[in-house]
This record gives C-alpha cells, structure tokens and sequence, in this order.
C-alpha cells in the first residue's frame, strides 16, 4: 500500500465504497468499523445517497493530513474484499456484485500503480543522495553545474519564450554530458521534433522539455507517450515541463504503462543544487 493516494485513485475509492454495499446500513457499518472516527463519520448525513456517502468520509479525510493513515486502512480495506455474496444474494445481485468486483478491481490496480511508482520515486530519492554525496567530493563537477545553475537562473527571469526553451534544451544537454549520460543533441523524426535523447545503463531515453506558463497537459503527455512507443521496446521518456503538468494530464498518465519520468522545475533545481 503507498504511503498517498493519487487523485485517480480518491475517485476509485469514492466509485468503491459506493457500490460494496447496496444497503446503507450496511455501509454505514462498515464505514465505522475502517474508520474508527467519531469525528470524521459524526457529521455525516447518513440519509442521503450512497454516492454521496462515499464522497463526504473520502473527502473527509483528504482534507486533513491527520487522517492519512485512516484514508490509507479505509483504502486497504476496500482494496482486500473479495467476496460479494451479500450482493449476489439481492434481486440483479450477479449485476450488481459484477460492479462491485469491477471497481474494487479497478481501484486495486490504480494503486498497485501508485505504490510501483512510489517505490521507484524513493529509489530515485536515494539514488539522487548518493550522487549528491559523491558530487560534494568533486570540486570541478560543483562549479560546472553552478555555471549551469547561473545560465538556467538568468533565463528564469526572460520574457523571451523562444530563446528560453533553445537555452533549457542546451542547459539539459549540458546536463547530461556532465553526469555522462551520452547526450544526443537534439534532432527531429519524420516531421517530430524530440528536443534531445540520452543513455543510462544500456537504456536509452528521449527527452522532451517545455517552458510554457500554463501546466502542460493530457494532450502533451499522450504525444510524446507515442513517440516513445514508436522507438525500440527498451527506449524510456524524460518529460520535462518547468511549470508541472495539469492534474487532468497527471491522472491520464497514470493510467498508462510506466514508460515516462515527468519533472518539473522544482526536479531541476535539486539536480543543480
């Protein structure tokens, strides 16, 4: 179980907890069992939809770090139902025990995700440690990467959009010469431009970076998913955009195979710090 939910996975849960029980006191019942939270559960208006229900004790306890630890048991309890015979027993119970056992499933996956890419942010976090570790040893590499910092801060300020992304993409190709990621520059692909490609042990990686004001995007997401599919099965993604990306981009590309690493300004300073 991760230790946070993703957005996609607080709507999985609500869709859930909705459809487990077809009585109200049912789930009423079992709401005060994984809860445990007189004070979360207390001003709940117990009369209304099921729907509803669901949405107020999730939205409950999002909104408040105190209850992380009882969103999570409330989400693992969903997550480990198997069985819905008291559904099956209802009148259409295959139906509805089907819907049940199909979201419960749905939400199972979206956080086996999550947890997978949870893990692998940690490792990327201890990775990133030991190289800081190993960097604070290398007088010369700290003073190459504080000119890069320099350059990178300098064009933070600039309301030249088009020289701000041809210097973010040398500033990157910098980047990974000096960390000797085999950099690439950059070249363009049956009309497509991919600002830039680089190496990692024995994986290859495309690179795209995009400073814009708004957030990037679904859309920007999906098209670069797809150049990276049309490489070879071994080939990885780098999707940098300095201002993040929306949260309707963020929940689409949760939904999708893991092949894209997405970093936003905030991951650029910790590499140049």
């Amino acid at each position: 179980m991760p230790k946070r939910l993703s957005p996609a996975a607080v709507v999985a849960l609500k869709e859930a907890i909705g459809k487990i029980y077809w009585f109200k006191s049912d789930l009423r019942s079992f709401l005060y069992q994984s809860v445990k939270d007189a004070g979360v559960l207390g001003g709940v208006n117990w009369d209304t939809y099921k729907w509803q229900i669901a949405s107020d004790v999730v939205d409950r306890l999002c909104g408040d770090e105190v209850h992380v630890a009882t969103l999570m048991r409330l989400c693992r309890e969903v997550c480990d139902m198997t069985s819905f015979k008291h559904l099956e027993r209802l009148d259409g119970g295959e139906e509805k025990a089907k819907r049940a056992r199909d979201a419960v499933a749905h939400l199972r996956s979206l956080v086996e995700t999550h947890e997978s890419a949870e893990e692998e942010q940690d490792a990327a976090i201890q990775r990133q440690r030991r190289e800081s570790e190993r960097l604070a040893q290398s007088g010369a590499v700290r003073q190459k990467l504080g000119e890069i910092r320099e350059r990178y801060m300098n064009f933070v300020v600039s309301e030249d959009a088009q020289g701000r992304g041809f210097e973010l993409e040398r500033i990157m190709y910098d980047i990974f010469e000096l960390f000797d990621l085999d950099p690439k520059a950059s070249f363009r692909i049956v009309g497509e431009q991919i600002d830039g490609a680089f190496s990692l042990e024995g994986t290859d990686y495309l690179f795209e970076a995009k400073w814009q004001k708004a957030p990037c995007g679904a859309s920007d997401l999906d098209a670069f998913a797809a150049k990276v599919q049309r490489r070879l099965d071994n080939t990885l993604g780098v999707f940098l955009s300095i201002n993040g990306c929306s949260e309707d981009g963020l929940i689409a590309h949760q939904r999708t195979r893991a092949m894209i690493l997405l970093m936003d300004g905030a991951h650029l300073m910790g590499v140049l710090e």
